[in-house]
């Protein structure tokens, strides 16, 4: 089985129960290559406390940035409050909501993966999300 399908199977197993959401590695990155390139984006709109659930996709950036996808080329970005040690290297979080949204409010936690399985870590506060498009 592939690593990224047993981590989703390994979080989704763990999030069980819970309004829960996860985020691993881009499809051919290896875990913890956090010093690529940032995809550009075109801001389209001023920032908000909240996002609406489910989101299309999330992708982590680096230990402060979390990209969270609405459609193809279409979403926020999310800069952290402070970094959040760890999360770039991961490449994977969780969080819990009882809403139907995500907002600045919510805190993530990075999902580490030792002694065989996906660990709960640190906890980091959301910033808030910038309506952005994702250039090519």
């Amino acid at each position: 089985m592939p690593y990224s399908t047993l981590r989703i199977a390994a979080v989704a197993a763990l999030a069980a129960g819970t309004l829960a959401g996860c985020t691993y590695y881009e499809r051919g990155m290896p875990a913890g290559h956090a010093d690529r390139k940032m995809p550009a984006v075109r801001v389209t709109g001023p920032a908000q406390s909240c996002i609406p659930l489910p989101i299309t996709q999330s992708v982590v950036r680096d230990d402060r940035t979390i990209d969270f996808y609405s459609g193809q080329h279409r979403g926020w970005r999310n800069t952290l409050t402070r970094d959040c040690s760890g999360l770039g290297r991961e490449k994977a979080f969780t969080y819990e909501t009882s809403l139907s949204q995500l907002c600045s409010s919510d805190i993530v936690y990075v999902l580490e993966n030792w002694g065989g399985g996906p660990h709960r870590g640190g906890a980091c506060s959301l910033g808030q999300f910038t309506p952005v498009e994702f250039l090519r």
